[in-house]
Parts: C-alpha cells; structure tokens; sequence
C-alpha cells in the first residue's frame, strides 16, 4: 500500500529461535528425486525475527534445482493448476521434503507463531497468464517472495543454479514460480497470539455483563457497508494482500483498549468491497468513540513485537476525563521497518462514533469507508 513517512519509537524484545538442518537438492537424477536419492545436511543459521525472506530465498534455490529433473517438474505443473500449492505436500516423498518442513518451523519461529501451527508456505505461479508456458515445457524459474515494498530487483533461481535479475514492474515472459508464506493461514494465528499477548498486558476490553446489555437492550456498532483502498504500487510478485485493523478505545474501565479485526476479503487495491461487516462494538467502550489503523501484512510480521509494540504506546495513555485519540499513540510505537513491510500501515481513521455515517476518507488519503450505526439487539 501506499506509505505514510512518519518517525518510529519503539524496542520490542528478540526472540530465541529454533535451529536445524535442511536438505540439499538430490545429486541422482530422474525420479529418484521422488524416492529420495542422495541427500546431504547442510548447516543452517536460525533466522532472526526478520529473516523470513531470508528461508524462503534460500528454499526458492532449492525448489529450482529439483526442478531439473522431469518427474519434480511436472508435479510442479499439476501442484500449480488451479492456483496455490501447500508446498509441503508439494515437496512430500521428494528430497525436498526435510529442507520444506525446516523452513516451516524458521518461518513459524521468525513470525511468534506456535511450533505446531502448520503448515504455512506454499509455492505458486506468479502471474495466472504464465499456466500455459509452463503447461507446454517451459522451464520455469522460482522465487521467494520480497517481505518489502521497495522497488528492487527480483532474484530468481533456475535449475542449474543460476541466478536471474527480474523487473518488479514488468510481468517477464517466462514462468515463475513463486515461495512464499500463506498469509491467509499465518494471519488468523498470529492475530490470536497478538490479543493473548495484549489481554496479558490487561489491553483488551472486557465485556459488559449480560445485565448491562440486557437492560439496554442491546448496543450500537459501526458497520462497514463499503471499503477500497487505493493502488499499492506492489510488484507482480506479490501476492493478495491481507488486512487487518486494530480497533482502539477506552475500555469500561477507563484504560486504553484494543480489537484486531481482520478483513480477510480485501485482497486488491482500486476495488470495491461491500462487506457489512461490524467494525466497532461500543459495547466494550466508556465513550461512544473508536479509532481505527488499518494495516497489511506481506507475510514477515513477527506478532509478538506488534502486540509489544502496541502495549508499549497504550500503557503511556491516561484517561483524563475526555476522549483522547489513539491512532497517533499506536503509529509512534512501531518501529521503522514497519513503514515498509511488515506489516504495512495502510491508512487510519479518526474518533468514529455511534453515530458515524457515510463516506470517510482514511486520514492518509490511501483508502476510504462508507459506515452506518448498527444496533444489536439483545439475544
């Protein structure tokens, strides 16, 4: 998406990684690359917080140069059909497998996500219009995916082992495959673990009792009845993006809040979505107020620096009696790389209230909302 220049103050603590060992490409030739063939362990360095690009490049090199032998690729071609792949049952029964299920376990490390997560990588083809070249025989080359937005040439990998130079802004000709992490999947998880971690910081709302609402006889929210955001600017070898948006107020007692919603189905910039979804539950709130950040995530975020990096600035702000806007306390906490990739800051919206209605343009200029009050009735 396009980016705000703003200047980040924040430390978020470093996480102990897991180490092991991944596979080389296979040394026989012919379907012997299913079966197994001759393997060697070669060391590896756990990747830090934000290496996941780091894992994925080096297995892209390894996807390619299994692919000079026939059988690879053409379960390459049937793993790519009908769109992405779980690259580790792509990579099962091959020699690839143990350097596909390593990468895994870095990557869930690198993202705090749980050890037993899953399966999150999957390899794909990075533009629809290159199925046919690759259907018909043509070598593909293979890539990981960049965890950041800058313009920069893209390294892909061939199956001899060379390196090819590709243009972020120019679809080439042949066909690439692409490694990458299944944000879709990695999204869900890490957002859990970014509330566990803030309702441990004591930042997430309670709930008002039964009684409460009851009497009332139910609440107001705001729905979302329309959203687009603006063109991202993105290379070709992006992927649909991910949104979410942390929802910020003051809690029933007085102390800043937060919700993450996720917004799964904004995948593309310069279209429009009509969700009517609930965005903000006043329920949980002291004041009829909310602010909103909304924000990407390409796959390198580590969610437990987020969820730190969104305590850090919460726990600084007072109720003094008179709503106070989150959305500048939430953006000075997160630290500089943040503004590129991981995850991108897409756009905010200021102070909604119950009533708030129509078309609202983000702050930033990158997106807008068309809103309504939505009363929920009690059960």
């Amino acid at each position: 998406m396009t980016r705000v220049l703003m200047t980040a103050l924040a430390t978020v603590t470093a996480l102990a990684l897991t180490t092991g060992t991944a596979v080389a490409a296979p040394a026989d030739p012919g379907s012997a690359s299913l079966t197994g063939g001759a393997t060697a362990a070669v060391e590896r360095k756990a990747p830090l917080p934000s290496e996941v690009f780091t894992v994925t490049d080096r297995l892209a090199e390894q996807v390619a140069g299994a692919l000079a032998y026939k059988a690879v690729r053409e379960r390459a071609v049937a793993a790519t059909a009908a769109g992405d792949a779980d690259l580790a049952a792509f990579a099962s029964g091959t020699t690839l497998d143990g350097a596909v299920r390593a990468a895994n376990q870095d990557v869930l490390a690198a993202k705090a996500l749980p050890l037993n997560g899953g399966s999150l990588l999957r390899v794909r083809l990075a533009e629809p219009s290159m199925r046919a070249a690759l259907a018909r025989g043509e070598a593909p080359l293979v890539a990981a995916a960049p965890t950041d937005d800058e313009p920069a040439p893209i390294t892909a990998y061939d199956s001899l082992g060379g390196k090819v130079s590709l243009d972020p802004a120019k679809v080439p000709k042949r066909p690439v495959l692409v490694v990458d992490v299944d944000v879709a999947k990695a999204l869900p998880l890490g957002l859990q673990v970014t509330r566990d971690a803030l309702a441990a910081r004591g930042l997430v709302a309670a709930k008002p009792s039964g009684a409460q609402v009851k009497a009332a006889g139910g609440y107001w929210a705001t729905k979302v009845n329309a959203v687009r955001l603006k063109d991202d600017k993105e290379p070709w070898i992006k992927g649909d993006a991910e949104i979410f948006s942390v929802v910020g107020g003051f809690g029933l007692d007085g102390k800043a809040t937060i919700n993450i919603v996720q917004m799964p189905y904004l995948d593309n910039d310069n279209t429009t979505y009509y969700p009517n979804q609930l965005l903000v539950h006043y329920s949980a709130y002291k004041y009829n107020l909310a602010d909103v950040v909304m924000m990407e995530d390409d796959g390198d975020t580590n969610y437990l620096a987020l969820a730190q990096a969104i305590a850090t600035a919460l726990l600084t702000i007072i109720d003094a009696g008179v709503y106070i806007p989150l959305v500048n306390g939430i953006l000075s906490a997160m630290p500089n790389s943040w503004w590129t990739d991981d995850p991108d800051y897409v756009d905010s919206w200021y102070t909604l209230a119950t009533t708030s209605s129509g078309h609202l343009n983000g702050a930033s200029g990158n997106g807008w909302m068309e809103v309504s009050p939505y009363w929920v009735p009690e059960l």
